[in-house]
């Protein structure tokens, strides 16, 4: 007997990129069913902790299917938590799909409302910069956890939130609204991902270390409601946390940094990114089999997608910075990704991906969250990266 499904609803009010984000936010497995009226078999897309794994619609199957139901503006969806058999064969991360889909179905490449879109019409933005617009996606988290919500703040259109440059180490989580991420540059303002309901604006690392110089500027887009966190809740479990899982936090805030500073140089007009993988080696291979986590000891290395114009540099990692299998949470990076490049003097630890992973699932839901929404910024920053990228290069 088929069993009820865990959540359900119309495709009408949640589009397909914004069902993915709500069921990726809680890490969830299991299978997600498109229906249709005018199609008679639903489409099916398959999930292990918050990842597409697979998806088939009609004769499609992988991502081509996967990207063909961004064309089903209308329907129901139906999600049910349960075990998945189903080969990995989509590796692409959860956000570079949500926000490829979106652009796709809006450059009009997806047809809405089909059963089964040709693979011609599926080309993802491997091509020419042009057509490569900013993504229209919001990202947003999961439903929100009341929990360590403290106080409420409300902001109008128009209105900074946060200043590039101020100092800071307050957290809040968007209960309803949308914000702007900007970076500041010689060129302007960069405008770089927009966020939503759900979301988080704020830095863990600052509780870590108690830096808190604010990275980017944060915009209110309409009348926006802000719940701040308890710094002080999030500063206590953090204290309990293991050496390693602060370490990995760290890491992944230095990243996100990265790539953003490289996307705005490009977008600036600037070069710098160009010499990261001079005198650099090939150390992991972009698709490479690689289970273990690695800890920089000494040396550095250079995260760098492969592209059709060759490898793209994303980020330099240092002393203290981490790369390599991170099965629970989806950067769009190595092993699947990008490409690792190292330096002749680098040498390394390795961490206890297990263990890892066990402490992320005891983490409070908040803790959770927002370790998940930083992985789905970096995922999602990197596609920009990728595109000023290359905009700089055919300029």
């Amino acid at each position: 007997m088929p069993r009820h499904p865990d959540l359900s609803g119309s495709l009408s009010f949640l589009n397909l990129g914004e069902v993915l984000q709500l069921v990726g936010g809680g890490s969830a497995t299991g299978t997600l069913r498109i229906h249709h009226e005018r199609v008679a078999e639903p489409g099916t897309i398959w999930i292990e902790q918050g990842n597409p794994v697979d998806a088939r619609n009609g004769s499609l199957s992988g991502l081509d299917a996967l990207f063909s139901l961004f064309g089903w503006t209308e329907g129901r969806f139906e999600f049910t938590r349960e075990e998945v058999h189903a080969e990995r064969v989509i590796r692409k991360g959860r956000m570079e799909i949500i926000l490829d889909g979106l652009r796709l179905l809006d450059e009009g490449k997806i047809p809405k409302l089909s059963a089964a879109a040709p693979a011609a019409a599926l080309e993802g933005c491997e091509g020419p910069p042009a057509r490569c617009p900013e993504a229209p996606a919001v990202i947003k988290g999961p439903l929100v956890d009341y929990a360590l919500v403290v106080d409420e703040e409300s902001f109008y259109d128009g209105d900074e939130i946060v200043r590039e440059g101020s100092h800071g180490n307050w957290i809040w989580v968007i209960l309803e609204g949308t914000a702007q991420v900007v970076k500041q540059t010689p060129a302007g303002p960069f405008r770089l991902l927009k966020v939503g309901d759900g979301a988080f604006i704020g830095s863990l690392s600052s509780l870590l270390t108690g830096e808190n110089v604010r990275s980017t500027t944060i915009v209110a887009v309409g009348n926006i409601q802000l719940g701040m966190l308890d710094s002080q809740l999030l500063i206590t479990e953090l204290s309990g946390i293991s050496n390693d899982f602060k370490i990995l936090v760290k890491s992944l805030e230095r990243r996100l940094r990265q790539v953003t500073e490289i996307a705005a140089q490009a977008y600036a007009g600037g070069d710098g990114y160009r010499d990261l993988l001079r005198d650099k080696k090939i150390a992991v291979r972009q698709g490479q089999k690689e289970e273990r986590l690695f800890v920089i000891r000494e040396g550095e290395a250079v995260i760098a997608r492969s592209t059709p114009e060759g490898h793209l540099p994303l980020g330099r990692l240092e002393k203290g910075d981490v790369f390599g299998n991170l099965p629970f949470l989806t950067l769009g990076h190595e092993p699947f990704e990008a490409a690792i490049f190292s330096s002749a003097d680098l040498k390394l630890g390795t961490l206890d991906v297990a263990s890892l992973e066990a402490e992320f699932r005891g983490l409070s839901p908040t803790l959770r969250n927002l370790t998940v929404h930083l992985s789905a910024c970096i995922s999602a920053t990197t596609l920009l990266t990728l595109h000023q990228i290359r905009h700089a290069r055919a300029a």
